[in-house]
């Protein structure tokens, strides 16, 4: 057997009580106190997450914006320096290779941050379509990420990065050289929860130190350590997909629901263009829809969908909301059957439960 990848933050774990699990290969935290405790952390003052099992592409060289927009379903020219974008990168049939950010760190210069379990097929897809001037670096294993997430994220943070007023960093922006307590760290306004926070990638060997200044930092604001549990059922709550379940080779980022960061329109040829176009144009025959169980029963990963004999599609994501407290799930389902309110059945042990399409995102945080 494998020995499971550990991140930086792996020795700490145990100090905070964390309860880890094989997590594509890696050790990570399900959970340090409970998953509700922590869901209801972030959703009302503020929860800490390790996430340095990310990886982290660089692509750099002269030719490097002509390469991203043939490799990327968004338009990448529209990016701004010091600014992040969602995209995804597929296959020549509209399947999905991954979805991941794009950082614009300066012209001719991005960073590419990319799911744990897709880190060596996205560098070698990279590596295999490289074009031009465009050198290629994978920096996962000296890197390190963490997420503070929630309404108080940035009142916390703050009083670690002295001078600078995260204030200042807008949505899907971000600062380098952020003096974090003395570390530097890029920090970036964005995240996996639909809460207000930042992502904070700094050098493996100052992650430690970080992340014991952000829990002591917001001690008083009730900050917890957050394992993938809370991180699972934050961002199911807010729609926002998840690779292997919403997204796959299989599924194309419009049968998913991500159709904002598909440009078709965009000059550039990029991969996929061709199928997603036609897709477009013809109409998806199935796409991700929110269900709602009306019986007492849970809709989990795999589960089948149907519409009376004829099963109509299968769940991609299911639990007990904790924001909600409903039994909600995400399903792939015949674009027909998608209209909210319409009835279905979802088959939970051998058995087929009620439920109705609902609209999504289940949750939807106010704005200040």
């Amino acid at each position: 057997m494998s020995q499971l990848k550990r991140t930086p933050l792996f020795d700490v774990y145990k100090d905070y009580g964390a309860k880890t699990i094989d997590f594509g290969g890696w050790d990570l935290p399900v959970q340090f106190s409970s998953i509700k405790e922590e869901h209801e952390a972030v959703r009302t003052k503020a929860g800490l997450f390790d996430v340095s099992h990310m990886g982290e592409i660089e692509v750099k060289g002269s030719d490097s914006l002509s390469y991203l927009q043939k490799m990327m379903t968004n338009d990448i020219s529209k990016l701004k320096n010091s600014a992040a974008q969602y995209t995804a990168m597929c296959y020549e049939n509209g399947g999905t290779v991954d979805d991941l950010l794009v950082y614009k760190l300066e012209d001719n210069h991005y960073l590419l941050v990319v799911n744990a379990s897709n880190i060596e097929k996205d560098y070698k897809w990279l590596e295999e379509h490289l074009e031009g001037n465009v050198e290629l670096k994978n920096l996962s294993d000296e890197t390190a990420q963490v997420a503070i997430q929630g309404p108080l994220a940035e009142e916390i943070l703050q009083k670690l990065a002295g001078d600078i007023n995260l204030a200042d960093i807008g949505f899907f922006k971000f600062q380098e050289n952020v003096d974090l307590n003395g570390k530097k760290a890029l920090v970036s306004r964005t995240g996996y929860t639909g809460e207000d926070g930042f992502e904070i990638y700094c050098d493996a060997k100052d992650v430690v130190a970080i992340w014991k200044d952000i829990l002591e930092a917001g001690k008083d604001e009730g900050v917890l350590p957050c394992g993938l549990g809370a991180r699972d059922t934050l961002r199911f709550e807010a729609n926002l997909a998840l690779y292997g379940q919403e997204l796959s080779p299989e599924i194309s980022p419009l049968e998913a629901g991500i159709g904002f960061a598909v440009k078709v329109q965009k000059e550039a040829d990029f991969i996929g263009k061709e199928a997603l176009a036609a897709q477009k144009e013809k109409g998806l025959p199935r796409k991700l829809a929110g269900i709602e169980m009306i019986d007492r029963g849970i809709p989990r990963h795999g589960y089948p969908v149907y519409k009376g004999d004829e099963q109509i599609g299968e769940v991609t994501t299911g639990t007990q909301s904790p924001t909600l407290k409903k039994n909600i799930g995400l399903a792939l389902l015949k674009t027909e059957h998608t209209d909210i309110g319409s009835e279905v059945e979802v088959e939970i042990r051998g058995k087929r439960l009620k439920a109705v399409v609902a609209a999504t995102p289940f949750y939807k945080r106010e704005k200040k």
